[in-house]
């Protein structure tokens, strides 16, 4: 189910009874961060407060803060139900067929696919009300932590396009307010964005910015997605909702919008002004240092009439994002496995923040099959950023992460089974000596063979048989254990 804003999807949260309307008068400084950190904490609601000192815009936090809720923003129950159209449409969107036959075998799936291809229209809700003097100061942004910089706008769907291709980007950048009319513009040196704005500022010219909020969740999903170079996202997101993406042109500046976003900054970025930004609580739990990044400059504010402003706080999980970040580890598993068949499953526990830790089984084949898997990984997009990698045999259950620390325990020598090697580092990583730049550690707690330099017999995992197992499940209500 595709929801044509985020209005339904709000609606949809109450009726299930995943949403709390706080009417209660309360700061967007620091106050609103206190409750939504305590709710997330305990597991709680989705908090729609519609009483923000200084504004007048309902603030949305948390929507996304469980599983069911992460599913239900994808219009399903399940993500499963995505994760086994995932490798199709892959296929499809990233594929040039090379002959006639193979453009003739394409022709049903292209067909498929064109259904999710985005359409401009004439005129969207986004654009009900044009800010004659657009500026920041009305939108109740939140400052989130005490020793942040100021107020930063944290759940953007930030819209640009490279200027020699003509190729469009969706990414999901922090931007911290400057002032009433610029922001920073937090773009990570690894990320698209960032290379468009590089590619751009070498002709000389600025980058065009948009700015969305809101809107159906399918689309702030997909500004997150960690897709292969050069897929659309809003493509993607047509495929998430099963339905086009509605766009609009923007007011003043050469890009399209979602039609029914909530809030939309039009602006640019310039080639060459740059400016301190940060500190930010961020989600690894630390405060991000303050660097010198690109200035946001607004030159249009739009809004629909009943607009929202949705947000989200970071820092020490769990927190919203880390039910976003699972949703991308399910969603892409079938792509993982896809081009690593040997791969069972893998799982980005909360505690590595996204890109500290990755836990992965697989099928072991042959001897260093586990070292193999590692440099893949390492090889592959996002994954580049991966402090630790774990391989376990395909029994484990990696998403019991006590069950995968006592293989890494018991089943590691040190010297033989762990692999270090330097590569890129998140900017966000405070641990290396440089920034960008470290060392990485990979751990194979599989079982060694005798050819992998274990010539000792392996010992058997402890495990009940079968027969007494389904004969105490049998008699289990007579034994009186409560």
């Amino acid at each position: 189910m595709a929801f044509k804003d985020l209005h339904e999807f709000v609606a949809l949260l109450e009726k299930e009874g995943e949403l709390i309307r706080i009417k209660t008068e309360v700061d967007a400084e620091l106050e609103i961060t206190e409750i939504a950190d305590r709710v997330s904490k305990a597991y709680g609601p989705a908090l729609l407060f519609e009483n923000v000192r200084g504004s007048s815009l309902p603030v949305l936090i948390n929507a996304f803060g469980t599983k069911k809720r992460m599913a239900m923003s994808l219009g399903v129950n399940d993500l499963d139900k995505i994760t086994q159209d995932i490798v199709g449409f892959m296929e499809i969107a990233d594929q040039v067929p090379q002959t006639l036959l193979d453009k003739v075998k394409l022709l049903p799936k292209i067909a498929e696919m064109a259904a999710f291809i985005p359409r401009t229209v004439r005129q969207g809700s986004c654009q009900e009300v044009i800010e004659k003097d657009p500026s920041l100061d009305a939108l109740p942004i939140l400052k989130c932590w005490p020793e942040d910089a100021g107020r930063f706008i944290t759940l953007p769907q930030v819209y640009t396009r490279d200027l020699v291709t003509g190729k469009r980007n969706v990414g999901m950048y922090r931007m911290q307010v400057f002032d009433g009319k610029t922001t920073g513009m937090h773009w990570h040196t690894h990320h698209d964005g960032a290379e468009i704005y590089r590619a751009n500022s070498q002709l000389g010219k600025p980058t065009e910015v948009a700015v969305a909020l809101g809107g159906d969740p399918a689309i702030t999903y997909a500004a997150t997605a960690p897709l292969p170079k050069g897929i659309d996202e809003l493509l993607f997101a047509g495929f998430l909702r099963k339905k086009p993406v509605e766009l609009v042109k923007c007011k003043t500046i050469d890009l399209e919008v979602p039609a029914d976003a909530d809030i939309v900054l039009e602006g640019y970025v310039d080639p060459q002004e740059r400016r301190l930004e940060g500190p930010f609580g961020d989600h690894t739990g630390y405060y991000s240092l303050a660097d010198e990044y690109p200035v946001f400059h607004i030159t249009a504010i739009t809004r629909r009439k009943d607009a929202i402003y949705p947000t989200t706080i970071v820092g020490r999980p769990p927190q919203e994002d880390c039910y976003i970040a699972w949703a991308t580890e399910r969603i892409f598993l079938p792509l993982l496995k896809f081009q690593l068949p040997e791969v069972v499953d893998m799982h980005l526990p909360m505690e590595g923040v996204f890109h500290n830790c990755v836990l992965v089984s697989i099928r072991k084949s042959y001897p260093g099959h586990a070292q193999k898997i590692m440099s893949s990984l390492w090889g592959m997009g996002q994954m580049m950023f991966a402090k630790f990698i774990v391989v376990v045999d395909e029994d484990v259950d990696v998403q019991n992460v006590s069950e995968v620390l006592w293989k890494v325990f018991n089943n590691v020598d040190p010297r033989r089974d762990t692999m270090i090697v330097d590569g890129p580092l998140d900017v966000l990583d405070h641990s290396a000596p440089r920034a960008l730049v470290g060392s990485k550690m990979g751990f194979d707690a599989t079982r060694k063979w005798v050819s992998e330099g274990h010539p000792r017999e392996w010992p058997k995992d402890i495990k009940m048989s079968a027969d007494i197992v389904e004969l105490v499940s049998r008699k289990w209500s007579e034994y009186g254990i409560e």
